[in-house]
Parts: C-alpha cells; structure tokens; sequence
C-alpha cells in the first residue's frame, strides 16, 4: 500500500477474491501478490484482466512458473526483490504507462 501510494495512486485493500471482484469497477489497475494465502494469485489476475484492468503481479523471483502463469493471463510481473530498492519507481511506470515491465514469459 505504502508503494502505491508513493507513486501516486489512492490504494485499496482488498484481501479476497470476492472483495477483488467487487472493487474491480471502481478501480484502474490491479497489485496483485501471486502468494497470498487467501486468495489464487492466478485467479484474481484472471479477474482483473477480465474486466479489462491493469495488472501488476508480484512473486518470488524464482518461481518461473508461477511467474509465466502471470504473464499468460495478462499481468506485468516484478520480483518482490525488485520492489525492495525501486518499488515506487516500478509501481509509478506501470501506473503511467509509459514503461513496460516484465512482459514476456
């Protein structure tokens, strides 16, 4: 959340596929964490992508399937490393459009 909001978005939580799906209208784009407990990572990136959101999906740098599964349903991916030492900068040129991320699997 923190990330978000200091690229300049106004986050909104949500901790379940349900709440995804209903926050999904009132939404631009989607931060998705591929290993959440609660929720299919995979699942929720189809979801999203399904009503035509954005999608900025995060996971282990080392999971290569799990990370083109992501990229197959439609996300951009970045390493939770990666967020570490620029994740503002990574959250705000996915936000803007003007730069792609990981988008190949």
């Amino acid at each position: 959340m923190d990330l978000t909001r200091g690229a300049g978005a106004d986050p909104v939580a949500v901790r379940s596929l349900a709440a995804l799906e209903i926050a999904l209208p009132d939404v631009d784009g989607v931060v998705i964490d591929l290993t959440a407990r609660a929720y299919d990572g995979i699942e929720a990136v189809t979801a999203a992508r399904t009503a035509r959101k954005l999608v900025f999906a995060v996971g282990q740098h080392d999971d290569v399937a799990l990370r083109r599964r992501a990229l197959a349903a439609g996300a951009v991916f970045a390493p939770y490393r990666r967020l570490t030492g620029d994740g503002v900068n990574l959250i705000a040129t996915w936000i803007s459009g003007s730069g792609m991320l990981e988008t190949r699997a």
